[in-house]
């Protein structure tokens, strides 16, 4: 974050101004010094202040150092701006539980509306910078690859993007010379609650996958793992918590073959898509008292599977801190890159920029804002994900030359700033040099022969 920022002209609209009412006087002088020039060391410098004010429920300097960060923050400013004003939303709301009789009048949970969308609104939005479209495409590739001379292919599915990823490999398959498998995909009934949201249920997505695949003539069954828990297409209670989504009931479901319907006939592939990092990692939260985390359970229960490939795809950052200061440093010099890449080719104020950075500040809200259950952002960097991988008995396939070109094809449909690079077991996405996302493939010990 190294631009300068340019006069705040419209400042963030909040339920609660008198928050604000603080004088330039009253700001301490470490901090008055910031006043001037507000580039992207001296933002991080206010939000660390602000956040060990928090961590000490010092919410008089906590309120000082917004009033700095009010002046700086805009949602239609330029990128340094608008990642402020997402910063100061998720300030505000820790702040309304440190202290919610001062902040009586702001309502955190209402920071950041969270918007259902249709279909073709989803592929737009996957379209819209290579996030997604990156694991996508590294994924598929090596998926492609791993089930040469199969017939039949069973896929289970764990992902955020309602199954966006597989009409390609459809596609792919289709083509394939000596004809298409017949193919499977499962995935879970429930997802975590985060964006994108769907408006149409999971089994109405299936049903389309379905149509899809039956006009290019590929063999395909899809299936829900059911949620006895769970009812109706889409409950909008259940997308407002945070803490409503629980991986216990999908590690029994992972446990249970009969429920999997597993084929010994077929080649098995686990697609793990922005996923790992939902899962608790804390000691004690596995699936029996033996387990160290919910995260090291599933990981165990899938190497029982002896997939034939594993995919994990997910942001490269370290999200997994206790400490609130650390957290906001990790995710301020991470979360930027998408908002200074969206300033390379949209307006301002357009409306599919807006959105998009909204679901981030989604994402920041949640790592600044709650703690314990309610905070599902956990999120570990590629190296460390690597060595949880081979700490669980997983061996890393390396990407074939085939893969590393189809991704910089797709990568050449973008910005400038969006590269790749290789590094030891994964490949990364990178914007203007920085890691932003890796994908790493796997298969158990003694299956990567």
């Amino acid at each position: 974050m190294k631009a300068e920022l340019r006069a705040n002209t419209s400042s963030i609209s909040l339920q609660n101004p008198s928050l604000f009412n603080t004088g330039q006087s009253s700001i301490p002088g470490a901090l008055r010094g910031c006043l001037g020039s507000l580039d992207g060391a001296c933002i991080e410098k206010l939000l660390l202040h602000c956040a060990s004010a928090l961590e000490s429920n010092d919410v008089t300097l906590a309120q000082q150092v917004m009033w700095v960060l009010n002046n700086v923050a805009s949602p239609v400013g330029d990128p340094n701006q608008r990642l402020t004003s997402s910063f100061l939303r998720a300030l505000i709301s820790r702040a309304s539980k440190v202290c919610p009789t001062t902040l009586s009048n702001f309502n955190g949970s209402s920071t950041n509306h969270r918007r259902l969308m249709s279909v073709t609104e989803l592929a737009g939005y996957v379209d819209l910078i290579p996030w997604h479209r990156f694991g996508f495409c590294a994924s598929n590739s090596a998926i492609f690859k791993a089930i040469q001379g199969y017939s039949k292919v069973h896929i289970l599915d764990f992902s955020i993007t309602h199954c966006m990823q597989w009409p390609t490999l459809i596609d792919a398959l289709a083509k394939r010379p000596e004809g298409p498998p017949s193919l499977r995909i499962t995935v879970p009934y429930s997802r975590p609650p985060v964006p994108p949201l769907l408006n149409v249920s999971t089994e109405e997505v299936g049903l389309r996958l379905g149509n899809f695949a039956k006009f290019r003539d590929v063999p395909f069954e899809f299936k829900v793992i059911d949620d006895s828990s769970s009812a109706g297409d889409i409950v909008m209670s259940k997308l407002e918590s945070s803490s409503s989504f629980h991986f216990e009931s999908l590690l029994s479901h992972l446990s249970t073959p009969s429920i999997l319907n597993l084929r010994e006939d077929e080649a098995l592939v686990i697609n793990c898509q922005n996923w790992l990092r939902y899962l608790y990692d804390d000691e004690g939260r596995g699936i029996d008292a033996q387990d160290a985390s919910l995260r090291d359970a599933f990981l165990h229960l899938i190497k029982g599977l002896n997939p034939c490939i594993m995919i994990v795809v997910d942001e490269d950052s370290d999200l997994s801190a206790s400490s609130l200061t650390s957290r906001i440093a990790t995710c301020f010099n991470y979360l930027w890159i998408p908002f200074d890449a969206l300033e390379t080719f949209l307006p301002k104020e357009s409306r599919q920029r807006l959105d998009y950075e909204a679901d981030v500040g989604h994402k920041i809200e949640n790592i600044i804002s709650f703690e314990g259950f309610q905070r599902i952002e956990r999120s570990e960097s590629g190296s460390k994900l690597s060595q949880r991988m081979k700490n669980a008995g997983f061996f890393s396939l390396p990407f074939c030359e085939e893969t590393v070109k189809e991704v910089r094809s797709l990568l050449d449909e973008h910005a400038s700033g969006w590269g790749m690079k290789r590094e030891e077991e994964m490949l990364a996405l990178t914007w203007k040099g920085h890691n932003s996302v890796f994908a790493t493939a796997w298969v158990p010990n003694g299956l990567e022969d």
